[in-house]
């Protein structure tokens, strides 16, 4: 079992910057991927970004170049730098672990992440 929770969220103007942080107990945590994702007012929840165990890192494109996901896997934490924040980017956001390391193809898929925070907001005025 994987205890995940978020914190950082908060308001702010577009054009901002916040760094989301997800603290991970239980299970070791530097044999998991990890994930972001989040869920707009009114839409389904999309995948944000993912760190596989290696390091490697995945984007969705509307982040690309604006966010950065990172680890430690002393402090057992993930990390959502999100710079030059848009209103659109307003959601509550998780993280999520999957047991499966690997850098995937398919890692956009929310079924592959056992574990779940119960997110953190973030709101960009414009």
């Amino acid at each position: 079992q994987v205890q995940l929770v978020e914190s950082g969220g908060g308001l702010l103007q577009a054009g901002g910057s916040l760094r989301l942080s997800c603290a991970a107990s239980g299970r070791p945590f530097s044999f998991y991927a990890m994930g972001w994702f989040r869920r707009a007012p009114g839409k389904e929840r999309e995948a944000v970004a993912r760190i596989s165990a290696s390091g490697t890192t995945q984007y969705a494109d509307s982040v690309k170049g604006r966010f950065t996901i990172s680890r430690d896997n002393v402090k057992n934490t993930v990390y959502l730098q999100m710079n030059s924040l848009k209103p659109e980017d307003t959601a509550l956001y998780y993280c999520a672990a999957d047991a499966n390391g690997a850098l995937l193809l398919g890692w956009r898929d929310e079924k592959l992440y056992e574990y779940w925070g119960q997110g953190t907001q973030v709101t960009v005025s414009s």
